[in-house]
């Protein structure tokens, strides 16, 4: 069966029912495989805000709704080569994640190396989330489509199996090429730093839209992919949330997220605005611009909060050096850091009302991609980045587009709040 990344309506906050088999009573689904369905979908290319609905809906009304395929556990046993651990991606909080194969147009499982790579995400029973997370990630990624989100190709709900079914992203996570080091990920340049700051700021910019109205809730390097083109797309919506309505200006929720880039009205209140995911935004843009992490206790005492130790340098002009990449020396323009470094100050204002709209971010970074500085180089050092990506791997291992088992691909997330 095709698939269309596609959306009908808004994706509403779900009710979760205690339903632990694969089956849903009284629904009918379109088209249907042995211990599963497949879904079709609309023709619509974004979701559209004339057809959302105000009322939580039942866990059989989400999976019904999804545009993406509904996959048999044997399906997926076949694609992954019976899940073995040479398949591994990444793990995280959900479970792991395994590299698989299936056919471009029936999404049939096919012989490793063949038809097109699949990332299945399979639930741990034991982990730190749960069906409520994949629930949640069936919710909003099975209607939600743009160039920004990762695709969600399917699911597999079938007794106690819980798995997830993505486009693979062979560049991996923003997380490994910032902070792994060695000859495998090589230092991202300055122009690719502001490629993928400016395309995660775009799929939050239309998570926060009027047709979507998603609060993202766990905006991190890890859960910012990277195909080919070093493209950034968001992943992991377990923990994403419906935006306010009519006049109210935050929703009330328990505190979740990850430390060190959780906004503190949201820590101290537990209000949740779309102004919470800029201040996240601007903790990963301050991470792109130092390559330090947002907590690290192996830094020297003073320097373990990266917002804390950066915001007095990111107010001097003169100072913001102290915080950039050495790495990226001769990369960028005064100009254009400072840009930046300003950008990423006006993100993390204490108070959310302060900071800009995810709209007037993408504005400012796209005025910054566009500059001289930053144009001059950025289809040059896109090449000799992939270049030096692909050399520096072991020579063992095969390209991980061709069926390679690197374990790189797929975030290790940091404690969680």
């Amino acid at each position: 069966m095709g698939i269309c990344w596609s959306a009908k309506g808004k994706a509403v906050n779900p009710t979760f029912s205690a339903t632990t088999s694969g089956g849903c009573s009284g629904v009918n689904f379109r088209s249907t495989s042995k211990g599963g369905s497949g879904l079709s979908s609309g023709s619509s290319s974004r979701a559209s805000s004339t057809s959302m609905s105000q009322t939580p809906r039942s866990e059989c009304e989400i999976l019904q709704s999804t545009n993406v395929k509904r996959f048999t556990f044997s399906e997926l046993k076949t694609a992954t080569r019976n899940f073995r651990p040479d398949s591994v991606l990444g793990e995280g909080g959900f479970g792991s994640v395994f590299k698989g194969w299936v056919d471009e147009h029936t999404l049939i499982a096919a012989k490793p190396g063949t038809g097109m790579v699949i990332a299945v995400k399979r639930l741990n029973q034991e982990g730190f989330q749960g069906h409520r997370e994949w629930l949640a990630e069936v919710n909003y990624l099975g209607q939600l489509s743009h160039p920004n989100l990762v695709k969600l190709i399917g699911f597999c709900l079938e007794d106690e199996q819980r798995l997830l079914v993505y486009e693979f992203m062979p560049r991996g996570s923003l997380e490994n090429h910032l902070f792994r080091r060695g000859s495998y990920f090589q230092p991202l340049s300055w122009n690719l730093r502001v490629k993928v700051a400016l395309g995660a700021a775009r799929g939050l910019a239309f998570l926060h839209g009027s047709e979507a109205k998603v609060i993202y809730r766990d905006f991190k390097t890890s859960n910012i992919l990277l195909d080919p083109n070093y493209n950034a797309k968001l992943s992991d919506f377990g923990l994403a949330k419906d935006g306010p309505t009519g006049d109210k200006s935050h929703v009330s929720t328990r505190v979740m997220g990850t430390y060190g880039y959780a906004a503190p009205e949201y820590l101290s209140t537990g209000h949740l605005s779309a102004k919470s995911d800029v201040y996240s935004f601007g903790v990963v843009l301050l991470e792109l611009l130092s390559g330090r992490r947002a907590l690290d206790k192996n830094r020297p005492s003073g320097e373990h909060n990266l917002v804390e130790w950066a915001r007095p340098y990111l107010t001097h002009k003169r100072k913001i050096f102290r915080v950039l990449d050495s790495r990226l020396e001769g990369q960028y323009s005064l100009v254009g850091a400072q840009k930046a470094a300003s950008l990423a100050l006006q993100c993390l204002a204490m108070e959310g009302r302060l900071r800009p709209s995810m709209e007037e971010v993408v504005t400012v970074l796209e005025q910054l991609q566009g500059s001289k500085d930053t144009e001059q180089k950025t289809d040059s050092e896109l090449k000799a980045h992939a270049q030096s990506f692909s050399e520096g791997q072991n020579p063992r291992r095969r390209s991980l587009e061709a069926g390679g088992s690197v374990k790189v691909a797929y975030p290790r997330p940091l404690p969680s709040l």
